[in-house]
Parts: C-alpha cells; structure tokens; sequence
C-alpha cells in the first residue's frame, strides 16, 4: 500500500494498516507511507484489511492497495507414472521453462504496478505545489499593484496644490 494523497488539519500521511485472518488474529502490521504486509495463509475464509486514518485528523487520504498471491507447493495436475516423465521430457523442459517465463512476468507487472504507485504519489505532489505557487503567485501580483496604486496616490496628493479665495502676501 502507498499513501498517494492526505489532506487534513494534521496533513499528516502516515496509515496504520493491519491484516487479520477469518479468526480475527492479527497477521501484520504497518505503519509508513508506503508498507507492505506478507503472510502465509493456512486456512480459507475472509482476510480483512483495516486502514486507521487516525493521525490526519479531518480529512482524508487517497491510499493505493496492490495485493499479490503466491502459490507455494500448490499442484493441480495429477502427478504421472515415471515412465510418461521419461517419454516427456522436452515437454517437462518446457514446462518449466514457460513457469519460470510467468513467474518472471508476475515481478514485472508487480513492480510496475509500484512504479505507478510512485509516480500517482508524486503527481499528487507536483499538482499541490502547483496550486500552492499559484495562489501565492496571485497574492503577491495583487500586492504588488496595490502598492503601485498607494505610491501613485501618495505621491499625487504631495504635489497636489490647493487653490484658496484668499490671497497670501
């Protein structure tokens, strides 16, 4: 998980995530900005995730979740005779061969996949900064042409002359 935005009066994006299984024993815990949870499972059933948004207090945080599932000693196929093996060789030879392929694949896509994790994290970043700028910039450019106006008026009225009926010696 990644905390992509938080807003708040803590603005704070830290996110305490915790994964329990079906019984309601806690598997894991994390506490960053970006965490990450591994556990195995031995039972089926609903895991739960929970994320606590306690720190940022009024407000809210998007968080992108990635969940990935890997299959340790787990075989469908019914094993063979040995002596179909030994006939079958290349295709075993290949077999593994495409396994290794489609575990290489699933890294890829993983890390891809926390790739776009970071990159949404820090446009969400570049996006408030440049909110940020742009209204300090309107400020100031406000400032700066009240000022110019208060200058002109100042100095308009300290050259101003004032006429009187009244003749002065």
């Amino acid at each position: 998980l990644q905390v992509q935005r938080a807003t708040g009066i803590g603005n704070s994006r830290n996110i305490l995530a915790t994964a329990s299984d079906p019984n309601g024993f806690q598997l894991g815990i994390s506490q960053d900005t970006r965490g990450q949870i591994n556990f195995l499972t031995k039972e089926t059933g609903f895991y739960q995730l929970c994320l606590d948004n306690q720190q940022n207090h009024f407000g809210f945080m998007h968080v992108y979740l990635n969940f990935g599932v890997y299959y340790e000693g787990f075989d469908v196929e019914n094993k063979q005779p040995e002596e179909s093996k030994e006939l079958n060789n290349t295709l075993e030879a290949i077999e593994v061969s495409i396994r290794k392929l489609q575990l290489h694949i699933f890294h890829m896509w993983r890390f891809y996949n926390f790739a776009r994790m970071r990159k949404g994290s820090d446009s969400y970043l570049l996006e408030s900064n440049y909110n940020y700028v742009n209204w300090w910039s309107m400020a100031q450019s406000c400032v700066i042409v009240l000022s110019g106006v208060l200058q002109l008026y100042f100095l308009k009225r300290l050259f101003n002359v004032q006429t009187s009926t009244r003749q002065k010696c």
